[in-house]
């Protein structure tokens, strides 16, 4: 049991172990290298009902109610605002709330300085800030506050369906309202990934520096609890695809596999970069039969689909190599597996091979589909720019330069991209009228 030193009136409440009174409200995060604990929204550490002279950190709570946890090397958080009041009081609320790096308990000697403590505090900018702070635990869950994952799951599905627009000419409402569709799907679905992610990493988060913070790994959200909001969010997610053709219920289900199975990559195997392509290129199957097109019957809209999967694959690859960098420490002493560990030092030799393979089949998806030159300069021609920028530019040692390139990079390349395709959907365009998906698919039949 882990007894938190606390002295009242000037003197200790038990004779062998001092402890600390504390009264907690929910805001703010205490961290220390202990087991992690199942919190509610308002609790308090105070003494234990069965016996006056000892409080301790007890396990679960309600309102009010006690704490508890056994010492190791994970996390533990409670929302916290110190009630001490004589001087040696005063002092270790300074050492706990403070810059100073506190005294620990025996208990919690084998903590290193930079993790022993860590205060967490509610979102006082941005979207967050403003969401009552029961609902800020799921938000974090589903990464509002970090949108860069969701333009990622998005873009392979605007490459997709700006593809099969120029390929078809859709007309421009039709292309508006789908590219909606898919925003509202990646917003939901990326949320839902993340959750699964939590869940799977919820022993192994508390571990890492960067995700220990995250509200499973810190006790804000049960496992249970967190299962039931996956739940809803798959439900919301099935909504969103009911809204497109019938046909893209078969492309879209089978997603649900790769999105289960990623995290469990990351303990079998160095490449789970690959996996994590898999699933966040999903997208680019999806764009053409949105847009009434069957990829099963149609070989040029079939060798489009295949060749631009195959692009977004490499570039996921690619950015998510680069993300792995940010953890690559951790990740090591955890035993967490990445492409990042196992070729450390070959990194910008592999993301060079692989910025060419992912323009090379871009290119390829626009050859098999016809695309008109405005494509291939700027969706081909800003990619190869962008990622030899990032590719050099970028230094895998520094954690903030890592996020920044894989923050930024989204628009760089993902943006350059969208715009060489929506500007050769608009030639085409003008070039000629918008077709239906049925006669633009007869016409492509009787070509042929």
């Amino acid at each position: 049991m882990m007894r938190l030193p606390c002295w009242k009136n000037g003197s200790r409440t038990c004779g062998r172990t001092p402890y600390i009174h504390w009264s907690l409200q929910s805001g703010t995060s205490l961290s220390f290298p202990t087991k992690i604990i199942k919190i509610r929204s308002l609790c308090a550490i105070s003494r234990n009902t069965r016996s006056r002279s000892t409080p301790y950190i007890s396990g679960r709570c309600n309102r009010m109610g006690s704490l508890s946890a056994r010492p190791s090397n994970d996390t533990l958080e409670c929302s916290a605002r110190s009630s001490i009041i004589t001087k040696r009081q005063r002092r270790w609320k300074s050492q706990l709330l403070g810059d100073a790096q506190p005294v620990l308990p025996r208990p919690l000697t084998g903590a290193t300085p930079k993790s022993a403590l860590q205060l967490y505090q509610l979102p006082k900018t941005g979207f967050l800030s403003y969401l009552p702070s029961s609902w800020v635990p799921y938000a974090e869950l589903v990464r509002l506050d970090k949108p860069t994952g969701t333009y990622y799951l998005l873009f392979p599905c605007l490459f997709s369906t700006l593809l099969a627009a120029d390929y078809s000419v859709a007309p421009p409402t039709t292309v508006l309202t789908t590219s909606i569709l898919f925003s509202v799907g990646a917003l939901i679905m990326r949320g839902a990934g993340c959750t699964i992610n939590d869940l799977w990493d919820r022993n192994l988060d508390p571990h890492v520096d960067r995700t220990r913070l995250r509200p499973i790994a810190r006790g804000a959200i049960t496992p249970r609890r967190a299962l039931v909001f996956t739940g809803f969010q798959l439900l919301a997610g099935l909504g969103v695809l009911l809204q497109f053709p019938s046909s893209c219920l078969y492309y879209g289900v089978p997603s649900l596999l790769l999105v289960a199975s990623y995290p469990l990559a990351k303990r079998v195997t160095h490449y789970p970069q690959f996996v994590l392509g898999l699933t966040f290129s999903w997208g680019a199957f999806m764009g053409f039969p949105a847009l009434g097109l069957d990829v099963l019957t149609n070989i040029d809209a079939l060798r489009a689909v295949g060749a631009l999967y195959a692009s977004c694959v490499s570039w996921t690859v690619l950015y998510d190599m680069i993300y792995a960098h940010m953890d690559i420490k951790d990740d090591a002493k955890v035993g967490i597996k990445s492409i990042a560990l196992r070729h450390a030092e070959q990194t910008k030799f592999i993301l060079s091979g692989l910025a060419v393979v992912q323009i090379g089949l871009l290119s390829a998806a626009g050859l098999a589909v016809g695309a008109g030159p405005l494509f291939f300069v700027g969706s081909c021609g800003s990619a190869a720019a962008t990622l030899s920028l990032t590719i050099w530019k970028v230094n895998l040692k520094d954690v903030k330069n890592c996020w920044w390139w894989f923050k930024y990079g989204a628009w760089l390349t993902g943006g350059g991209i969208t715009l060489g395709l929506l500007g050769d959907y608009v030639y085409t365009l003008q070039c000629s009228p918008p077709k239906t998906p049925d006669v633009a698919h007869s016409e492509k039949d009787a070509s042929t």
